[in-house]
């Protein structure tokens, strides 16, 4: 069988533990039995910041094929205020890829990366080399969610990051050949601003999970320290968790029993590397919660795994977005631990947690009382240790391998236009 070519824009890569790699990563076992040769391009690892768990390198196939780019200091640019790891290496990005494209052919561009800046590129290479190109977006590119929030809520630098946004994406969109995206409602966004959106190739492809990832965190081993019950929660918390936090706090705080029977454990609520601002325990001492411990450092996604295997029950404390949809939902609902989510009823996360699982699944939009039985249940299936039951027939279609393939029908599709 003769393979295509895909070169994926992957500027972080293991041994780097960013958020928005794992799809490649988790993917890469499986491109070429679905027709396609996969080559990494990403950013040199000197250049990067953040986590790392050099396990992640036994996930990658010895064979794939890596190319590094370089990257404008950031001990220059911060001196002009300039610190997205995304316009530093631009310019790296496209002097790389021009002199690959000239040498050799490939089929397809596939950008997956948060770093949306870099998707203008895109365009630029399908104008100079005819060759077509995917967006995967994990997270919405620009979007209007803090235009109504208070100054407080939003993030540092928003204004220039905005604007920057608004003038990029349609660089990227208006010459797209394809959409992959974590929700629906990232891609109908997008298609009602723009029209060619509407005409291309595009799927819903959510997170997934890996058996081998699994496999690889039992090699560390944590046994539970505490004699009461451990909830744990495992991921960023923001204002944006605001309202899914304020009905679990409310709803444990109205029980007398709690504190002697339960600890909480948050993990990994940051985003900034080594930051040491807690965000969930001054919310929770706001509702008379004290039996709570954070470490607000980024873990990595084994490290993760590890942790949901050593607790009691897992929380999900989802966003008021409706596009909202868990990372890490998936390796959730491997642990096969009660789960707790609180979510808003449109996102992809509440439906697949109702209709895959026995998960307790708790709507924004649920009344106090609704809301506080719901918990309720969770805290007895908790203590009474009920595994978490998986509708396998319908988990399995969430598998990293099912997944890649989905990647590739809409690659075919791309090409064959």
């Amino acid at each position: 069988m003769i393979l295509k070519k895909v070169l994926i824009i992957s500027p972080y890569f293991p041994p780097f533990n960013a958020p928005d790699m794992h799809r490649i990563r988790m993917s890469l076992p499986y491109f070429k039995e679905f027709g396609w040769d996969a080559r990494i391009i990403k950013i040199n690892d000197r250049h990067l910041e953040g986590g790392k768990d050099i396990k992640l390198l036994k996930t990658v196939p010895s064979d794939i094929i890596i190319y590094n780019v370089g990257s404008l200091p950031k001990t220059w640019t911060s001196k002009v205020g300039l610190g997205s790891l995304a316009l530093r290496s631009l310019w790296h990005y496209k002097k790389k890829v021009n002199n690959l494209l000239k040498k050799e052919k490939f089929d397809l561009v596939y950008f997956s990366t948060t770093l949306f800046p870099l998707c203008i590129l895109g365009a630029y290479w399908k104008a100079k080399f005819g060759i077509p190109y995917i967006i995967d977006l994990q997270d919405p590119w620009h979007t209007d969610y803090y235009e109504d929030k208070p100054k407080i809520l939003r993030p540092k630098k928003y204004w220039f990051s905005y604007h920057l946004n608004k003038y990029l994406e349609p660089i990227a969109m208006k010459h797209c050949d394809g959409l992959i995206a974590v929700s629906e409602k990232y891609i109908n966004d997008l298609k009602d601003r723009y029209l060619n959106i509407k005409y291309i190739p595009s799927s819903v492809i959510t997170f997934g999970y890996s058996d081998l990832d699994y496999q690889l965190a039992d090699d560390t081993k944590h046994k539970k320290k505490c004699a009461k019950f451990l909830l744990t929660y495992l991921g960023v918390l923001g204002s944006m968790m605001n309202d899914s936090m304020s009905i679990f706090f409310n709803a444990v705080s109205k029980l007398s029993n709690f504190d002697s029977e339960f600890d909480i454990v948050l993990k990994g609520t940051s985003y900034v590397p080594g930051d040491k601002v807690k965000k969930g325990i001054p919310f929770a001492n706001n509702y008379g919660v004290f039996n709570i411990e954070e470490k607000p450092e980024r873990i990595s996604l084994l490290t993760v795994i590890s942790e949901m295997k050593s607790c009691d029950g897992l929380l999900i404390f989802g966003t008021d977005d409706s596009g909202y949809t868990a990372s890490k939902i998936y390796p959730y609902i491997q642990s096969r631990k009660p789960i707790l989510a609180i979510l808003h009823p449109q996102s992809s996360a509440y439906q697949i947690l109702k209709e895959n699982t026995s998960a307790t699944v708790v709507s924004l939009m649920d009344d106090e009382k609704t809301q506080i039985k719901s918990i309720n249940m969770f805290l007895s299936n908790v203590k009474e240790l009920k595994p978490l039951v998986v509708d396998m027939n319908l988990f399995e279609q969430f598998s990293a391998k099912r997944l890649t393939r989905k990647q590739c029908k809409l690659f075919d599709q791309v090409i064959q236009i």
